[in-house]
């Protein structure tokens, strides 16, 4: 909390009296997800005037809100992990999250279940934990004290050091480099947990968490080991309403500021004179000047879409197809006529297979048979999410990105039936003959309508090759006055990942009396 109260003070530090000029500089913000909107209010408060453009009818990007039939669905996110980091966006702007936004501590944070019934209650409760780890294996609960140590030990240095470390120069990188060996980056997330458990089924509780952000345990760093500890720091949150009021707050912080977001208004491109960023051109044929362009729009698609026009160095059109990408995700939100108290707020629901069900994801990119769901029941916490009486839910499976073949046009409706089958057949007795509303997303939708490449839930994949100085920069390589945020940016996907994005943007972007 030291160091946030710091990253304030700068920040203040650095807002300029715009009141002597007759015209502050000029920002634009393409995208308004967690990111974007974060960005908005940053620069505002440093003096910029702001205008985020959103390319849907309302503001959030992946954390839309789904409103039918009396039903309220968060599209994405719906939990939060560091509130501090939305708490210095109200204080930016004179004002208290908490007189806005009630986050509610959940306990435990999920129920996780295995695929022959037996559950596991994982809560930001040392002794809880421990007690949960040996009653499924007595000799792991050393193990887990040992994990969680050095899970603190990696937080210490991925997120409270390099969260917010812009990465624009391989020096930034090299700096790191001996800390992270120290601390065994080069295992894997899985690596580092088998090391320390011995039952498999805790060796699946402890390293499912990079799921979370896009990343295949078995691939991505174990400094991603840092999210274990970063739940139990600050707890499992769930914003009451949802998590569109964390994004109305933000809408209404940069409104206050005297800024705008203009929804419905598709930024078409980039518009570049003498390598620099000066404004984009909107869908509708509408040129809009900037001193500089901060991109919230998936990178990939910033760079092969949005700058189609400008020649690249680094982020060509090759190596963009190239990357290595996050899984795609089905999303199924459905509302039921009656309620299941037994059901917790977050439940993870894991298939029989884990290693084989990732590489069939990740790595052949080939729909399985099987699934691991993620089963969201909001009015477990807020029955106000539904009509008296029901139910919503989100039901959530990794799958393939669009790299594979399958077709969801003509699938998604057969996959939709197999996981309501399952769910019937396990947590949600009847479910089939309860259900009086349903949408369904799919990657095919990530990719048509959030503008995601290859339809991926989270970007390019947190893997070592493709994290920190390898990601696309915040600071555009490839153009002055460009800024980049949220997941397909560093430090990557999830809340505190790209709002820690545009915290960064303190540090790359030029103060308001500065030549722009």
């Amino acid at each position: 909390m030291v160091k946030c109260l710091a990253m304030l003070t700068v920040a203040a530090k650095r807002r300029v009296d715009t009141t002597r000029t007759s015209r502050p500089p000029h920002a634009v913000v393409i995208g308004s997800g967690f990111g974007g909107l974060a960005a908005a209010i940053r620069l505002g408060a440093r003096g910029y005037r702001v205008n985020v453009f959103e390319k849907l009818d309302a503001p959030g990007g992946r954390a839309y809100v789904h409103r039918q039939d009396g039903f309220t669905f968060d599209a994405g996110p719906t939990i939060v992990t560091a509130p501090f980091l939305f708490e210095e966006l109200w204080q930016m702007c004179g004002r208290n999250l908490a007189d806005d936004i009630e986050l509610r501590p959940m306990s435990p944070f999920y129920r996780i279940r295995f695929d022959d019934g037996e559950t596991f209650e994982y809560s930001g409760d040392p002794d809880a934990m421990r007690a949960e780890v040996m009653r499924l294996s007595p000799a792991d609960g050393v193990g887990y004290d040992r994990f969680m140590q050095d899970a603190a030990a990696i937080f210490k240095v991925g997120f409270e050091q390099l969260g917010d470390v812009p990465f624009t120069s391989w020096k930034d990188m090299a700096r790191v480099i001996p800390e992270m060996v120290k601390l065994g980056s080069y295992r894997t997330t899985y690596g580092l947990v088998a090391k320390h458990f011995k039952d498999p089924r805790l060796r699946v509780v402890f390293s499912f968490h990079p799921l979370l952000i896009g990343g295949n345990p078995f691939s991505v760093t174990s400094i991603y080991a840092l999210i274990n500890h970063l739940e139990q720091r600050w707890g499992v949150t769930f914003a009451m309403g949802g998590t569109g009021r964390l994004v109305q707050g933000l809408v209404d912080l940069i409104e206050g500021q005297g800024n705008t977001v203009r929804c419905g208004t598709e930024v078409r491109k980039i518009t570049v004179t003498n390598g620099a960023a000066t404004g984009v051109e909107l869908a509708s044929g509408e040129h809009v000047a900037a001193d500089i362009v901060v991109s919230n729009a998936d990178s990939a698609w910033t760079y092969r879409h949005l700058l189609a026009d400008h020649p690249r160095r680094r982020w060509t059109n090759r190596r963009i197809e190239r990357g290595h990408y996050s899984n795609g995700l089905f999303v199924w939100y459905f509302g039921t006529r009656r309620q299941y108290p037994d059901v917790r707020h977050h439940t993870i629901m894991l298939g029989p297979r884990y290693r084989e069900l990732l590489n069939d994801i990740f790595k052949k990119h080939k729909l399985a048979d099987d699934f691991s769901l993620y089963l969201h029941r909001p009015t477990a916490t807020d029955p106000s999410l539904a009509p008296a009486g029901c139910d919503a839910f989100y039901v959530l499976s990794p799958v393939p990105n669009l790299k594979g073949d399958f077709d969801w046009s003509k699938g998604a409706e057969r996959y939709r039936q197999a996981i309501a089958r399952h769910l019937s057949d396990t947590v949600l007795p009847g479910l089939e003959d309860e259900i009086v509303t349903s949408r369904v997303a799919t990657p095919q939708d990530f990719q048509d309508r959030l503008l995601s490449f290859r339809g991926a839930g989270f970007g390019l994949e947190p893997i070592l090759s493709q994290s920190a100085w390898f990601r696309p920069h915040n600071r555009s390589e490839e153009i002055d006055r460009l800024y980049l945020v949220g997941a397909g940016t560093h430090p990557g996907a999830g809340l505190p990942g790209v709002l820690s994005s545009a915290r960064i943007l303190d540090t790359v972007v030029p103060d308001v009396a500065a030549k722009v």
